[in-house]
């Protein structure tokens, strides 16, 4: 049996090193990335759902004023469109307010209050 050096337990030590940077780089960027690439993932297919509902609801609404109700013929065939149009507009900007405003503040109950 060949006696081990103390170059050969440094190269070991040196490998045993290079492995923990290696499992710790790729646990701290690797994870991270891959539960990014899911909350954009869900955040976009959510968003698009969201787009075709609002857009599918918009044109429901303007179907509704256009036919179920005997006000809007004639002259007046332009007022379920502007009534849309304002609706959007409504709901744009409630949507660009709620991105600007930042992520909503945690309610935490006061101490002594029931949750």
């Amino acid at each position: 049996m060949a006696k081990k050096g103390p170059l050969e337990s440094l190269k070991k030590r040196g490998g045993d090193v290079v492995g923990l940077i290696i499992d710790y780089l790729k646990q701290e960027t690797i994870g991270p990335l891959k539960d990014l690439g899911r909350f954009v993932a869900f955040g976009t297919i959510g968003s698009v759902f969201l787009a075709i509902g609002f857009v599918l609801g918009l044109v429901a609404i303007l179907r509704l004023l256009q036919e179920e109700t005997a006000v809007f013929h004639g002259n007046w065939s332009w007022v379920p469109y502007l009534l849309v149009a304002v609706i959007a507009a409504g709901m744009i900007a409630i949507a660009a307010w709620r991105i600007v405003s930042g992520p909503a503040k945690r309610r935490l109950p006061k101490p002594g209050e029931k949750s």
